[in-house]
This record gives C-alpha cells, structure tokens and sequence, in this order.
C-alpha cells in the first residue's frame, strides 16, 4: 500500500464501492434468473426490469444493454403463458 494519505483513501475508497457494486450485480442476476424460470409470472418479470433500470442508474450497466435484455422481458410478457 502506498504512503500517500490520499492514494490510501482511494484504496478504501474503491474497495467500499467494488463490496456495494457486487450486491448490486448479484442482486441484478438473481432477479433476471428468477424472471426466466419456468414457473415464474408477470411480477418477477416486472422485478427484473426494476432491477435492469437500478443497475443503469448507478452505472453498473450500458443502457444499451440493459434496454435489450428489458425488450426480451417485455416480449416474453406480451407472449401467452401457455407457448413455448
């Protein structure tokens, strides 16, 4: 670690910031897993896409991505529960 004061609140800084962003991810992932399961309905879909506009409002993800992967959502919501 370095001596300078300010590269050493850096350290702290960024390791702080990595723990809070990995719930986030982890969260993020949980939520999308749970959306695409089998046996789940339109409120787990829905979490999701709170989840994706989450993760874009703290910089965790491309908005780009997270616009596709909320379209994928969105037509598997449109679609009939009872196709494959």
């Amino acid at each position: 670690m370095s001596n300078i004061k300010s590269s050493r609140k850096r350290v702290k800084v960024a390791q702080k910031k990595h723990k809070y962003n990995k719930t986030l991810i982890s969260s993020l992932r949980t939520a999308l897993r749970k959306s695409r399961a089998v046996d789940s309905d339109n409120s787990d879909k829905l979490l999701a896409i709170k989840a994706l506009d989450k993760a874009v409002s703290k910089n965790i993800l491309h908005k780009n991505n997270a616009a596709r992967r909320k379209s994928k959502i969105a037509k598997s919501l449109s679609r009939p529960s009872n196709s494959v």
